[in-house]
């Protein structure tokens, strides 16, 4: 069963993994995770001079992808609520010589004018939120009608032989690698089982328009259902 989890517990484990953030995820996805938020870019229909944010941007990789798409004559903002994994994003803009805005805020409580980006995104962070609805919510707040709410998360196997061979993976192959990589193998097992529990498919989809902030919202299913993309038009 879901349950939403503690701001601070979560702000602890993000900080503690920072340092090994992106070696872990490039490590333990295969690079996979990139691909898909490639998908999540095109699928956005993001174009030049577009406003974009990525919310629970992390070390900034798909504020990054929408920042090329956009160009010099659209914007790009970069949020996360911790600030520890948030602190290497802005090098890693500067060592690809893309300007984006990065700034400290939290997806339940942004801080930003309605109706004003584009597109709004949120990548493998919507489970880690202490309050989806209201996420969910401030996601479509600040979207304009005409725009798009992208969310990449982590879903649940469902084809029986491949759920049996991700799960073997899922729950001691990849607490371990990531553990060993981090130093802290608690936290990759809360990551596994908080995707193990997050609703996916139907279900979250449901959960966002329960919301009534969205006139509609679609879902795609990636590598098995091991993630899903989300596409929501606000109201």
């Amino acid at each position: 069963m879901y349950r939403e989890p503690e701001a601070q517990t979560i702000q602890k484990m993000f900080s503690s993994i920072a340092p090994s953030y992106d070696t872990a995820n490039h490590v333990l996805s295969l690079g996979i995770h990139l691909l898909w938020k490639q998908k999540l870019v095109r699928m956005s229909g993001a174009k030049r001079g577009d406003w974009v944010l990525d919310c629970a941007t992390g070390t900034g990789d798909l504020a990054l992808m929408f920042k090329r798409k956009v160009g010099d004559e659209g914007q790009v903002t970069g949020t996360d609520f911790n600030a520890d994994i948030l602190s290497l994003a802005p090098k890693k803009a500067a060592k690809k010589k893309l300007k984006v805005k990065f700034q400290t805020a939290d997806v339940t409580e942004l801080p930003y004018a309605d109706r004003l980006f584009d597109v709004t995104s949120i990548s493998f962070g919507i489970r880690n939120v202490k309050n989806l609805d209201k996420a969910l919510s401030e996601l479509a707040r600040v979207t304009k009608p005409s725009g798009k709410v992208m969310i990449l998360e982590f879903g649940q196997v469902r084809l029986p032989v491949f759920k049996n061979i991700y799960g073997v993976y899922s729950n001691t192959i990849l607490p371990w690698i990531g553990g060993k990589i981090s130093g802290s193998p608690e936290a990759y097992k809360y990551l596994n089982e908080s995707a193990a529990r997050f609703p996916s498919g139907k279900e979250f989809v449901q959960r966002a328009l329960n919301t009534g902030r969205y006139k509609d919202m679609t879902c795609k299913e990636l590598s098995f259902g091991i993630a899903y993309i989300y596409t929501g038009t606000p109201k």
